[in-house]
């Protein structure tokens, strides 16, 4: 097995749920890029600022996070594991009324906000997954980093790191069609991806100010930008409107109704600001789901058109 380029010892001044902290980042059970193991091990492959770096993560209860790190970007995301794992997350803010959502929080201390400080990471599946189903969008997601990443450094041959920003404006527009991207999509990616050194730079900006500049991008809208900052910046107020779910989710949990509208969405959601993604974190803790009425959304193909 290849020794670490680099470990680092950590522990957290606060309770920390490794696993739902970091749970965000994998996008699917077969993402190449993020892997939870079931003794709770997390790997990430990301390509920092410093090129590709593997990450290796563990916690044992009561000691601290142990992390192993691969690659030319291992110092970089070594110096960052305390972001990443919620350090600069401050959820002491928030008061809930008694009930579930109380309940939840109350339930799960450990529950962090992750921070990777990595935009187009984030944003590039997240575009993937405008208007489809989330089998869809992981599908491509795998597709298209085995096709086009390359092998994460480290032990683990499994890892892909997600490809730069000038691989993914080269990968031809057939490509895109055999996994299953629509030219809406995929044109939507080519535009960010010319823009990454200015979208890498919302990583340390303000929520409004972050926001305005993803969605300055044609095709990348609030809900695109608020699945991107949750991620990147660990925005603890970035509230996914325009969700298939997460309105109705919102409406059942506060105020028993099956179904709601964004804008009543936000409304039952402002007392909570600037927290309001935490609240919808909180919610889908809950377990509480509204009806369900009618067909499930059925997966497109366009790999056929």
């Amino acid at each position: 097995m290849t020794e670490p380029t680099r470990e680092r010892d950590w522990r957290p001044d606060h309770p920390l749920d490794l696993r739902r902290t970091l749970f965000p980042l994998r996008r699917g059970p077969g993402d190449p890029a993020c892997r939870l193991e079931r003794d709770g091990t997390v790997w990430r492959a990301s390509r920092t600022p410093a090129g590709p770096g593997t990450l290796r993560i563990a916690a044992a209860a009561g000691g601290p996070v142990r992390a192993a790190a691969w690659g030319p970007g291992a110092d970089w995301l070594l110096d960052r594991l305390p972001d990443l794992l919620g350090a600069s997350d401050d959820p002491a803010g928030l008061r809930l009324p008694p009930g579930p959502l109380r309940e939840a929080q109350r339930a799960n201390p450990g529950l962090r906000l992750c921070r990777t400080g990595l935009v187009l990471e984030s944003l590039v599946p997240a575009i993937l997954e405008q208007k489809v189903t989330t089998d869809e969008a992981y599908r491509a997601w795998r597709q298209l980093l085995y096709a086009f990443g390359t092998p994460a450094p480290g032990p683990d041959p499994r890892l892909r790191v997600p490809p730069a920003a000038r691989e993914w404006a080269l990968i031809p527009s057939w490509e895109w069609h055999r996994a299953g991207v629509d030219s809406k999509r995929a044109d939507t990616v080519q535009r960010a991806v010319r823009l990454a050194a200015r979208l890498e730079q919302a990583s340390g900006m303000p929520h409004a100010e972050a926001v305005a500049r993803l969605t300055a991008v044609p095709g990348v809208g609030e809900w695109t930008a608020a699945e991107t900052l949750q991620r990147s910046n660990g925005d603890a107020d970035a509230v996914s409107v325009g969700d298939f779910h997460l309105k109705n989710w919102v409406g059942w949990a506060m105020v028993g109704r099956p179904r709601s509208t964004d804008a009543e969405m936000l409304t039952l959601l402002a007392p909570f600001t600037p927290h309001r993604h935490r609240v919808c974190r909180l919610i889908g803790l809950t377990g509480l789901r509204p009806p369900k009425y009618g067909p499930r959304l059925a997966p497109n193909d366009h790999r056929g058109r």
